[in-house]
């Protein structure tokens, strides 16, 4: 529970220890599933999704495209919700952001493209037989920039 707190403003030596995100030229893709494509399954399918999923994560690692997978997480295991008020951060139990649905769970893969990201993703799809999402990570911010430029053109 994080209970209603204000965080504690960072001191400006402080600023220094964030990290940055370098601008990259490998994209990293995210492949994700909400909690509501999944459906129910009985303790012993979960295990056999569990070790079909584990065995395709393995050939990632293999293959070096992995970075990093979790999942099981739905509406329940929100731990807090957090606005900005007047430029510093507090934290709530609660409300949480309106909404039917919640990341279920996901996978960052370390490829060269589109078409990459969609087998791994199409691997997984089938190894856990529900569906899956596919999200290119920006290579910085100045991509971040442009899409939205060109978004409100």
């Amino acid at each position: 529970m994080c209970g209603a707190s204000v965080a504690p403003q960072p001191r400006s030596h402080d600023v220094a220890l964030v990290p940055t995100r370098e601008e990259t030229t490998v994209p990293k893709y995210l492949i994700a599933f909400n909690d509501e494509w999944v459906p129910d399954h009985t303790p012993d399918d979960l295990r056999n999704k569990a070790e079909a999923s584990q065995a395709v994560l393995g050939e990632m690692t293999a293959a070096g495209v992995f970075v990093f997978a979790d999942g099981g997480i739905d509406a329940s295991t929100a731990v807090c919700s957090v606005v900005s008020r007047d430029g510093r951060p507090v934290f709530t139990d609660g409300p949480y952001v309106e909404t039917k649905e919640h990341l279920g769970g996901f996978t960052v893969v370390d490829v060269p493209d589109d078409e990459a990201a969609r087998y791994w993703a199409g691997r997984l799809a089938v190894s856990l037989d529900w569906p899956q999402e596919v999200h290119r990570f920006p290579s910085g911010v100045v991509e971040i920039i442009e899409r939205q430029s060109q978004e409100s053109e």
